[in-house]
């Protein structure tokens, strides 16, 4: 019988090719991927810069203020009556429906009072009686006395004591009348002031406050007492904002509010402005405006009285390029012995060319129109290019200075006015209009005042130094700057993924 072959030993020493090959393949990417890590920031970190990328996000402008929670409408019921309360039907938290009694007062004054009336009621009417017997009686004596008079049987001043008599009987029966009137009116008083020790709740809500206990002594002499606090509707509330005059122009009804109390630290609620009311408040000379803010608290957890930390959402950019403010804030020490940086800065500010073909894009142009506007807008760059030739060679700080009325201690930040005061702004719309005359007489009304819109807004946009980090080192360019949250701000001007300088690394030179 043969015998089987047998299998070839394995060195225990070696490994097999493939192994080999795929080990080789996962140290050549690990390695690759450290050299990537490595080399990418080496740009940043050699030059001694700290720098963060252009981004896009979304940028929320906000106001923040604080308020207190309340009812839409609180209720205090009051007695119009003096007396004692016997009943206090009512408590703190109850449910109560309109005209629901919630509480009386002992009725036995009035009672007393009704029966005195009932009483002088009668007795003007008796003395009405009497007052009606004596006219009839003093009518009929007139009457003779009269034609006796006329007759000359009798003296004519008793003909005039007689008629004197029955003027008086007649006055009788109408102060009798008069004083049933009177009596009555007591009595309907007495009889409303009846009704008033019910108390009874004008509104369906909830009992906030009761300051009322039976036994207690209202006295409505002087001022109506409150007894009972109610708020028709704790579903809906409203918080009332102390808004500083600095940022209330900025404030719209319909704009979205969120807020937080205290007692649902992680709960974000919502809400909306209602009313921007106009009556200023002075605080120790700081002016504030009350803005109203309604509140939908369906499921009633929001309680009246709460501290709500607010912040109105004034302004929101989606999908926007934005940078940190720190960016925006830094500036080298040595950009005073740059001429070179300025001028290309000079360059970066006065060059708008980009900006006004955007405006003229949306306007819808004819081929004439567009071969118009191109005309003006090559003539405008060129008279750039020829001033900032003209000013190369002269000082970079007074050059910046002169043309955008801001030098080195210019406003670095986003909220910096770029282009200068209003009245530089003003100049530079003017000069654009002027460039731009024989264009804006080709459109149409309604194109015109589309490009005027944009002019203004081009010309009142802000603007602010940014830098680059270009092969090691700070290169300035001029942005638009728009809404700002505090931390990043929306701009215009650099590409998404730019390196952009935030600051000087602390081991640097």
């Amino acid at each position: 019988m043969p015998r089987p072959s047998a299998r070839p030993p394995v060195s225990r020493g070696r490994l097999p090719r493939r192994a080999i090959w795929l080990g080789l393949a996962v140290i050549a990417v690990v390695a690759g991927g450290a050299y990537f890590m490595r080399e990418q920031p080496a740009e940043a970190a050699g030059s001694g810069y700290r720098t963060e990328t252009v981004e896009r996000g979304d940028v929320r402008v906000s106001i923040s203020a604080t308020g207190t929670l309340a009812a839409i409408s609180t209720v205090d019921i009051g007695s119009q009556v003096s007396g004692q309360v016997t009943e206090v039907l009512a408590d703190f938290n109850d449910r109560v429906a309109r005209d629901q009694v919630i509480a009386r007062i002992d009725p036995s004054t009035f009672d007393a009072q009704i029966a005195q009336g009932d009483a002088g009621v009668r007795s003007a009417r008796a003395s009405l009686a009497t007052a009606q017997a004596t006219l009839r009686n003093a009518q009929a004596d007139y009457t003779r006395k009269a034609a006796l008079a006329d007759d000359q049987l009798v003296a004519r001043a008793d003909a005039d004591l007689a008629r004197a008599a029955l003027d008086q009987a007649r006055a009788q029966v109408g102060a009798a009348q008069a004083e049933i009137t009177r009596q009555l009116a007591s009595t309907q008083t007495s009889r409303l002031n009846l009704q008033r020790t019910v108390i009874r709740s004008p509104v369906d809500g909830v009992v906030l406050t009761r300051t009322v206990e039976p036994g207690m002594t209202v006295a409505a002499s002087l001022q109506s007492p409150v007894l009972f606090q109610i708020a028709e509707d704790l579903s809906k509330m409203e918080i009332v904002l102390a808004i500083d005059e600095a940022d209330i122009g900025q404030v719209r009804v319909g704009q979205g509010v969120g807020f937080s109390v205290d007692a649902f630290p992680d709960r974000q609620f919502r809400g909306e402005v209602q009313q921007v009311r106009l009556a200023a408040t002075n605080t120790n000379n700081v002016i504030t405006y009350p803005v109203v803010v309604a509140v939908d608290n369906r499921d009633e957890v929001l309680l009246p009285g709460m501290t709500a930390n607010a912040e109105i959402e004034v302004s929101r950019r989606d999908d926007v390029l934005r940078v940190s403010n720190a960016a925006l804030r830094w500036k080298p020490a040595e950009e005073a012995d740059a001429p070179a940086a300025v001028a290309g800065a000079m360059r970066s500010r006065g060059d708008m060319s980009g900006d006004l073909s955007k405006i003229a894009e949306g306007l819808s142009l004819t081929p004439e129109q567009h071969a118009t506007f191109d005309r003006e807008l090559a003539a405008m760059r060129e008279r750039q290019a020829a001033q900032a030739a003209a000013r190369a060679g002269a000082s970079g700080s007074s050059a910046t200075s002169n043309l955008f009325g801001g030098g080195r201690g210019g406003n670095r930040s986003a909220g910096g006015g770029a282009g200068g005061s209003a009245a530089m702004r003003q100049r530079m719309l003017e000069r654009i209009q002027a460039q731009f005359s024989g264009f804006a007489a080709s459109l149409s009304d309604a194109q015109r005042e589309r490009w005027q819109a944009g002019l203004v807004a081009l010309a009142g946009a802000r603007r602010a130094p940014l830098y680059r980090l270009v092969d090691g080192q700070p290169q300035r360019v001029m942005v638009r700057v728009g809404a700002s949250d505090g931390a990043s701000t929306e701009v215009s001007g650099v590409e998404d993924s730019d390196r952009v300088i935030v600051g000087v690394e602390r081991d640097a030179g």
